[in-house]
């Protein structure tokens, strides 16, 4: 049996296995399995004022904290180091840097403040051993490698954090690839994210191609010594959109290993709606992406939020069977073995049926609907993604740089 076969099958037995076995009488199927999400974007939360990961919210826009993660039977997953792409000039970028430093540190924080409810992990094999102990499962993740600079090394330092999976690009090229939504430069990937797909192999990091465009993915997966992850991306047959796969990259990335994580943003045209589409520009204009608000602008930025979705509210919103279409497509074209779960939480993820990770079982049940087996399920929730992330480790093994 080759060894990256015994590394699936060991992993998906943890992933079925789930969390402490015997902590109820009779648990659910969802309640047996190891539910991890590929991309939380959670971690803005922590700058909020006077806000706790520890306790429930309602009402504030956020939709990730341990009362719902408990609700929802959500074990954790990958939490995002996040930054919006801004100039490529030396000052910009080394900002950028410290930025990302400080999320992940305020990541780090999260867990060393609520010891009872996170650990941090570092390897795949981690996962169900925390999730067994009652807390969730933190690995670090980042989105957007600007951050980095012209030093492709440096992820070496975030990987000594906790970063497990790393994304080239967002919503704007940068020095590292093309984007799915701005202008090509590099058709694909620069030479300097090639040198940082190198790193990554050799260090243990999965890269990320969502948010990357069509060539930048052909490229990852002609050069990458291990699988490659879709963190967070959906099916271009089911919405038509950049940020969407095609069928054939559907299955030329399950040819090399690699999983798509299934999120819940782009699944269909949008009715239009100019005047809340306005008023929400406004406001966006006013309280900037990643600017630190004192405890009365948080306060303010909520009841102009409120204002506007009670003045103009949202329009022929996704919903969850929109959701579970995608899903469904992506593991018909690409197979059981090559797809997960990545809704984008705090980021844009979320549909009607389905508002914050308290409504994760209903996933679960439409996939016992349609026939799945516990094994497929687990697959999906955790399996998938634990397995690529095995084979990075023992890429690195290979390479002489232990993952951990």
């Amino acid at each position: 049996m080759k060894k990256t076969t015994l590394i699936a099958a060991s992993l998906l037995a943890i992933a079925a296995v789930g969390p402490a076995a015997g902590a109820k009488p009779t648990p659910s199927l969802h309640e047996r399995l190891l539910t991890l999400d590929t991309h939380l974007d959670t971690p803005a939360s922590l700058d909020l004022p006077d806000w706790s990961i520890a306790d429930l919210h309602e009402g504030d826009y956020t939709q990730v904290d341990v009362p719902r993660m408990r609700q929802g039977g959500l074990d954790g997953g990958f939490w995002a180091i996040y930054t919006p792409q801004g100039p490529l000039d030396a000052a910009s970028t080394g900002a950028a840097r410290n930025f990302a430093f400080r999320r992940a540190a305020r990541i780090l924080e999260m867990v060393a403040a609520n010891p009872r409810d996170f650990a941090l992990a570092d390897k795949a094999a981690d996962a169900a051993r925390i999730a067994g102990s009652g807390r969730r499962v933190v690995f670090l993740s980042i989105e957007n490698a600007w951050p980095l600079g012209d030093d492709p090394g440096l992820i070496d330092a975030f990987h000594a954090l906790g970063v497990r999976i790393a994304g080239f690009a967002h919503f704007k090229t940068n020095q590292f690839a093309d984007s799915a939504t701005d202008a090509a430069r590099w058709d694909g990937l620069s030479p300097l994210g090639v040198q940082l797909l190198a790193q990554m192999n050799r260090v243990g990091v999965v890269p990320d191609l969502s948010h990357s465009s069509d060539a930048a993915l052909a490229d990852a997966l002609r050069l990458s010594r291990t699988p490659i992850v879709l963190s967070h991306s959906g099916c271009r047959a089911v919405y038509d959109h950049p940020r969407n796969v095609s069928d054939d990259q559907l299955r030329a990335l399950a040819a090399k290993g690699g999983v798509i994580q299934i999120n819940s943003v782009y699944l269909h045209k949008a009715e239009p709606n100019p005047a809340r589409t306005a008023a929400m520009e406004a406001l966006e204009k006013q309280y900037p992406e990643g600017a630190t608000l004192s405890r009365e602008q948080r306060a303010a930025y909520l009841s102009a939020r409120h204002e506007i979705d009670r003045r103009y509210p949202e329009q022929g919103r996704a919903t969850f069977d929109m959701f579970m279409a995608n899903l469904l497509h992506a593991i018909r074209i690409a197979g059981i073995d090559h797809v997960g779960i990545g809704a984008d939480w705090d980021g844009g993820g979320g549909v009607v049926g389905m508002e914050d990770v308290a409504s994760l079982p209903k996933i679960t049940a439409a996939l016992q609907a349609e026939g799945f087996s516990e094994t497929d399920i687990a697959k999906v929730w955790s399996g998938n993604i634990l397995r690529v992330l095995a084979e990075a480790e023992a890429e690195a093994a290979r390479e002489g740089k232990p993952a951990a």
